[in-house]
């Protein structure tokens, strides 16, 4: 009956290390696809966007990687689609581009000032 207990715990924990072992095969897949999507991201950018269209871009996507991410978004779209026509993209062009990104996606914000509040406040008075 030990021998019985003893070859369940065994294939127990040999059927554990098999679907570790698929999981990091699985990671590792991932990892490939995503660099492989990657590798072909920065191909199309490289064939479409002028030298200083991609310098700009790249700034970009130092300050503000969430903006990048989408901008190249746009531009593969564009270039897949057809929209480009086989020229590179300019430096100006990707400005009214980033432009026309900002406004659509840029947030109003306003500030409200509540004169009573800041009359009643007598915390700056000196005495």
């Amino acid at each position: 009956m030990a021998d019985n207990g003893l070859e369940a715990i065994r294939s127990k924990r040999m059927a554990e290390m098999r679907q570790q072992q698929q999981g990091e095969g699985g990671a590792k897949a991932q990892a490939e696809q995503a660099a492989k999507e990657t590798e072909m991201k920065n191909m199309i950018l490289g064939q479409v966007l002028e030298q200083g269209a991609r310098t700009r871009l790249n700034t970009i996507a130092l300050t503000k990687p969430d903006k990048a991410r989408m901008i190249e978004s746009i531009i593969i779209q564009m270039a897949t689609s057809g929209q480009l026509q086989g020229q590179k993209l300019s430096e100006q062009r990707l400005i009214d581009l980033l432009e026309q990104v900002s406004n659509s996606t840029q947030k109003k914000t306003t500030v409200k000032f509540d004169r009573r509040r800041a009359h009643l406040d007598d915390s700056d008075e000196d005495f």
